[in-house]
């Protein structure tokens, strides 16, 4: 009887489909570093306040079940006092998935959050390098936490269209 009731269970319970993610490639596809401190030679000591903004861009390729996910980053960083700015950094990085599995109502979110979960780590290394290379300490990026960025950018844009809807 325990058997039976066993295999009952198993058969009722949907089988969660397995996804599949693979990384094909990641390159950095646009990347700008300006150093105007040496430009412009800014004098004496500076305490910098840095701000990172990160925007996230994905499209299907043409071939079956790949993605490409682009990290768009944009890093400047200003003397406190006086506003000069001491650095520019863009880049855009992009990691080529192939998936498989993924619901197609859990796709956006699955590549605006676990894709670039999965390229985060090198393009925190990219920053690093080229601020250090560039003559200034390592910027080292802290985590950042996809869910709350892609729940933002969802309510912006629900917030956009609410404003557009509405009559003049």
């Amino acid at each position: 009887m325990a058997e039976n009731e066993t295999a009952a269970e198993g058969a009722a319970a949907p089988e969660a489909p397995q996804i599949k993610m693979n990384i094909l490639a990641q390159y950095i596809r646009d990347m700008s570093f300006e150093n105007i401190l040496a430009q412009k030679g800014i004098q004496g000591e500076v305490n910098p306040d840095v701000s990172v903004q990160v925007n996230l861009d994905a499209k299907k390729r043409t071939a079956e079940h790949q993605f490409e996910v682009i990290t768009k980053v944009q890093i400047s960083s200003k003397v406190k006092e006086s506003d000069q700015q001491l650095f520019l950094l863009e880049l855009e990085y992009a990691g080529v998935f192939h998936i498989e599995g993924v619901p197609e109502d859990q796709m956006h979110p699955f590549l605006l959050i676990e894709c670039p979960r999965m390229t985060f780590p090198f393009v925190r290394r990219i920053v690093s390098d080229v601020t250090r290379d560039g003559g200034f300490p390592p910027l080292n990026l802290e985590n950042i936490d996809f869910v709350a960025l892609y729940r933002n950018e969802i309510a912006r844009r629900q917030a956009d269209a609410a404003a557009q809807a509405k009559p003049n």
